[in-house]
């Protein structure tokens, strides 16, 4: 039996990555959302629990898990604490999916959802990448209404992702969302493209 084809889809903050993973759910594929799975890990995984508390002390956790703004405020501003923290859960999170995938391998396609597809590592896991793409200022926007938070915060985070000058030429698929047309209309096309590419 032939391995699925995995596709790692990626993109800058508000670039529509989570709004293409949602309507290809709909349709019936299995997507893996890298930052959710490393939210559940850092709360469930004794070993990344351990090390978080060594890094950052014992008040990063709270009776409800990991106190996620705490730690942003942290890792945002300090660049190489943001490099120990990834150093510390991307590697379980790898291996998470690459358990996830065994679980899946009877399908014809499986997606990765991952913001920082190439600045992790992860792409080399995946067989075809799907680049969101949107303007910076669209993008601000975005996270703004979705978040509640400032044009400042979102800027930090973007600082920390690679820009799409990078992405664009390391990815297979180009998808541009400036333009708010229906995201259902470019996943179908995108899924007729994968299906030639089989």
């Amino acid at each position: 039996m032939k391995n699925p084809l995995i596709i790692g889809i990626t993109g800058g903050i508000g670039s529509g990555k989570t709004t293409l993973s949602e309507n290809l759910r709909l349709k019936g594929y299995d997507v893996y959302d890298s930052d959710l799975e490393a939210r559940r890990l850092q709360n469930e995984h004794p070993l990344i629990r351990k090390q978080l508390i060594d890094l950052f002390g014992k008040e990063i956790y709270s009776a409800n898990g990991l106190n996620r703004s705490a730690l942003a405020k942290i890792v945002f501003s300090k660049k190489e604490l943001l490099i120990k923290l990834n150093e510390i859960v991307h590697p379980v999170v790898k291996d998470d999916f690459k358990n996830w995938i065994e679980l899946h391998s009877s399908k014809k396609f499986l997606f990765l959802e991952s913001a920082i597809l190439f600045e992790s590592g992860f792409n080399v896991l995946v067989d075809k990448v799907v680049l969101m793409t949107a303007s910076e200022q669209i993008r601000i926007n975005r996270v703004i209404k979705r978040d509640g938070v400032t044009p400042e915060q979102v800027m930090t985070r973007m600082s920390n992702q690679f820009s799409d000058k990078i992405k664009i030429p390391l990815a297979d698929f180009i998808i541009h969302t400036d333009d708010n047309l229906p995201m259902v209309d470019k996943m179908s096309k995108l899924l007729v493209q994968l299906y030639e590419s089989l």
